[in-house]
């Protein structure tokens, strides 16, 4: 590296699966490309490296789901889970697309499958990865290199070249050393900035040393502030930038990088409180899938962002076991003792959730059952099931951040649009970065791979026409 170094057709900013993406599509077109990656190799991947499936249109069930999921069905999803903050546009797009991902996944070498067992309300539309979105990883690494992307590591990216509505290089510091890389095109795939806590506490106030940041800690908005400081707009669609990929995860997981393991998918079967001994949300209100992501919003908002998910033996094995233990009681007095909650609110709230079950209701995990709780408030509107059964588990709940959506705001060709309203030339972002166009709120389980793979295959694609 340094001064002499040839130029590159394309420069890919980031390393997780939409640059990898966005890289492998540029290289297939015989295009020049260097990818530029934060992290040494050993942690390389971003947030990738901690997903396990897509959600993708399929006009009748395959070989991974259960059923059909249509243009129609998908786009519903995100328009209601949305409220609306999306770009239609851009939404209809990258669900038109998602039919083809799948193929184009198992052509660079990728092995699907059907949704794992525990895994609530998957099978009908969503693939699982084979080995997860590690394996997924190490396989696009491996295709990439092969076809001739020169791959970079412990490369952060401090700045941009621009001139006018172009950009033509980049200022990165690799292995400590500062260089100048040019290229015709730039493509940043680089995450958003949820593990920079201080930036986080402009918009979260003292929260920010409560929450947990579920990926990577090399994500912390770097290239995003350069975007910018350049003039590139945030997604209008976010209204709010408290809004975020966020998850209920065990309290006791680590600050950062604990990926996917910390999550709790423990709450639709049993009740979340707060540390008042009080139910805080509809636990059941509609499939997991589509709420999983409130959950950690919720959390955020409750004294000392602190909760307690709690099932009775009854309920064990009824999802997919945390990797933390349970902190175990054979009482609900005893459990609140060792919770630290209000025993009286803990047992009047348990109490009342119990009496308020229908006797004669279908429970059943797999759909939206009739299994609702009568003159309560809040509801669970589905699988309410009395906690009767001791000893009784609980598992403490933290907000877990795993990637924010005030990014860039991007058109149809993923070009990265500013806040005078015309495009960068040659400059196109992926992944994490432009996911705050499709959620401005809420989420959609499996949406993220399938953005950062549709987005990263467009910028690659528009990018080397471009070049």
């Amino acid at each position: 590296m340094g001064k002499g170094m040839d130029k590159y057709d394309i420069i890919v900013v980031g390393g997780g699966n939409a640059a990898l993406t966005a890289a492998i599509t540029a290289a297939e077109k015989g295009k020049r490309v260097i990818l530029l990656e934060r992290a040494p190799k050993e942690f390389r991947g971003g947030n990738s490296k901690f997903t396990r499936s897509i959600r993708y249109v399929h006009d009748t069930p395959d070989q991974y789901t259960t059923k059909e999921y249509t243009e129609e069905n998908f786009l519903k999803d995100i328009i209601e889970i949305t409220g609306g903050q999306t770009n239609i546009e851009l939404s209809k797009y990258i669900v038109k697309r998602s039919a083809e991902l799948p193929k184009w996944m198992e052509k660079h070498k990728v092995k699907l499958k059907r949704a794992v067992r525990g895994a609530f309300h998957y099978s009908g539309t969503n693939a699982f990865i084979l080995g997860g979105g590690g394996q997924l990883i190490k396989t696009y690494y491996e295709y990439a290199e092969k076809i001739g992307v020169k791959v970079v590591h412990n490369a952060t990216v401090k700045d941009f070249i621009a001139k006018d509505e172009k950009i033509d290089g980049v200022v990165a510091e690799i292995n400590g050393k500062r260089e100048i890389i040019n290229g015709e095109a730039i493509i940043v795939a680089s995450g958003g900035f949820e593990a920079n806590l201080e930036w986080l506490k402009q918009y979260l106030g003292d929260a920010v040393d409560n929450i947990i940041v579920r990926g990577v800690k090399y994500n912390d908005g770097i290239p995003l502030r350069a975007l910018y400081k350049l003039g590139a707009a945030p997604p209008d669609t976010v209204k709010n930038p408290k809004d975020a990929h966020w998850t209920a995860v065990d309290a006791r997981a680590p600050k950062f990088n604990g990926g996917f393991v910390t999550r709790i998918d423990l709450i639709p079967i049993g009740i979340v409180v707060n540390k008042k001994g009080e139910r805080i949300y509809d636990e059941g209100e509609d499939l997991w899938i589509k709420r999983y992501v409130l959950w950690g919003r919720l959390i955020l908002e409750q004294p000392d962002q602190i909760a307690y998910v709690i099932i009775d033996s009854s309920m064990l094995g009824d999802s997919l076991i945390p990797m933390y233990s349970p902190i175990k009681a054979n009482s609900i007095k005893d459990l609140s003792h060792a919770l630290g909650v209000n025993e009286d609110n803990l047992i009047n709230t348990i109490s009342r959730f119990n009496q308020s079950i229908p006797k004669n209701c279908h429970y059943n995990l797999s759909e939206l059952d009739d299994c609702g709780t009568i003159n309560l408030y809040p509801p669970k509107s589905h699988w309410a099931k009395p906690l009767l059964h001791p000893p009784f588990y609980a598992w403490p709940l933290r907000p877990g951040i795993t990637f924010t959506y005030m990014g860039v705001k991007i058109g149809l060709d993923t070009r990265v649009i500013k806040t005078n309203g015309k495009a960068f030339d040659n400059v196109f972002a992926a992944g994490e970065l432009t996911v705050g166009n499709i959620f401005g709120r809420g989420y959609l389980g499996g949406t993220g791979l399938v953005i950062g793979s549709i987005t990263g295959i467009t910028a690659g694609e528009v990018a080397s026409e471009y070049v």
